[in-house]
């Protein structure tokens, strides 16, 4: 007689599901500026605990305190400010226009803006970024044209990617920005191939590399952490745990892992978590990162705790596997409110000024939306001259491609 019981598995299920009261209370969070700084060329296994607390700076009073504060200037925070409301007011717009027919599909930031826009202020010009489809904050901190991210969303007359590209898929090499592919992951394995051919070249330009939470999942993201490690890549690693992929938990990727960032420490990589709301802590941390790098000190994981507040995209609807007040609950707060609480109690920011500084950039954005408009939209207006179709793809054109051009006439 078998004496050992049927086998079986476990599947994860996430605390709340539509219905039940949101719950965070179990999410350890340290006091901000508890959390020590070490020297940036630390050896990784010294600080294996910075893969399991969080990195934070500004507190609930809107102070910035503790030993990772300091690395902004008020100049360098009113930019962030703006970078963040820019990006906030542009997926406004963008959203609307989705739900308008002018553009087949679109991707909110909301509740992420601080991580884009904080870390691309830490880059250096000629460091490439290998993103996903939520870091337009790279593109409006990086001051590319909204504009010209319009018109590719409505692949219109002037999209600079001539309609090649589904919307929100950008790609501006000369901004540091890597063309973004729909199949996740694959980018933090061109991050550090890219690296490490920086390396061999002897540059001085580093590689980052972006992944959400559900698709460190994915072999690539594995592979990727095999050879950063290896190699000793000059390459940041950056994980957007936003708490859900397209429509699972977290917890269904992380798998038996404390942490996302804990993966790192198995391949000897300097891993660490930060508020991703905290606008000052994402920028320190960036910092940190890319010094390590530049100074050949290895690569750096970076896990950014966040939290989707908008559906994953236009063709999402979160109510049907979250509570719709869970965002209401995050703990981390809102990334702009809490830069702004920040300069306020520093005396140099207060809410009228803040209401006059939101319209002024809805202005903005507005007109620039007028503006892309003016080039057609989705179904109507300019669109790219169907001969674009076959340039670009191979370096000489294959006979059967020269016919069909001829074919069709363009």
């Amino acid at each position: 007689m078998n004496k050992y019981e049927p086998l079986s598995l476990s599947v994860p299920e996430p605390h709340c599901r539509p219905g039940d009261v949101p719950d965070f209370s179990d999410m350890e969070i340290p006091r901000a500026g508890t959390v020590a700084r070490p020297p940036v060329d630390v050896d990784p296994q010294e600080i294996k605990d910075l893969a399991y607390t969080i990195i934070r700076v500004l507190n609930r009073d809107g102070d910035a305190v503790g030993p990772w504060a300091g690395t902004l200037t008020d100049e360098q925070l009113f930019a962030g400010l703006r970078h963040m409301m820019t990006l906030r007011a542009f997926d406004q717009r963008m959203t609307m226009a989705q739900r308008q027919g002018k553009t087949s599909f679109y991707m909110q930031n909301l509740g992420e803006e601080a991580i884009a826009c904080a870390f691309r202020v830490a880059l250096q010009p000629g460091d490439m970024n290998f993103p996903t489809y939520r870091q337009a904050g790279l593109l409006i901190a990086g001051d590319y044209p909204i504009v010209d991210m319009m018109n590719q969303i409505y692949s219109n007359e002037k999209d600079p990617l001539h309609g090649r590209q589904l919307p929100v898929l950008y790609s501006a090499r000369e901004y540091g920005f890597f063309s973004i592919s729909g199949n996740l992951t694959t980018q933090y394995i061109q991050a550090v191939g890219w690296a490490m051919a920086s390396a061999i070249k002897n540059d001085t330009r580093i590689a980052v590399g972006w992944v959400g939470d559900g698709s460190t999942a994915e072999s690539d993201f594995h592979a990727a952490l095999v050879f950063a490690s290896t190699y000793n890549a000059p390459v940041v690693l950056n994980i957007v745990n936003n708490q859900w992929a397209i429509s699972t938990f977290q917890g269904i990727a992380r798998g038996g892992s404390a942490t996302f960032a804990a993966r790192g420490l198995g391949f000897g990589i300097a891993s660490l978590r930060v508020d991703g709301n905290d606008y000052l802590a994402v920028h320190a941390v960036a910092q940190w990162a890319a010094d390590r790098a530049r100074r050949n000190l290895g690569p750096t994981i970076i896990e950014h705790v966040t939290y989707r507040a908008g559906a994953h995209s236009t063709s999402d609807d979160p109510s049907a596997y979250r509570p719709k007040t869970e965002s209401d609950v995050w703990p981390l707060g809102d990334p702009v409110l809490r830069l702004k609480n920040h300069l306020i109690r520093k005396g140099i920011w207060s809410d009228e000024r803040h209401a006059q500084f939101e319209a002024e950039i809805m202005d903005t954005v507005m007109a620039a939306q007028r503006e892309a408009e003016s080039h057609g939209t989705l179904g109507v207006g300019g669109k790219p001259p169907p001969r674009d179709m076959f340039d670009d793809v191979y370096k000489e054109m294959p006979p059967h491609l020269v016919r069909q051009r001829q074919q069709s006439g363009v």
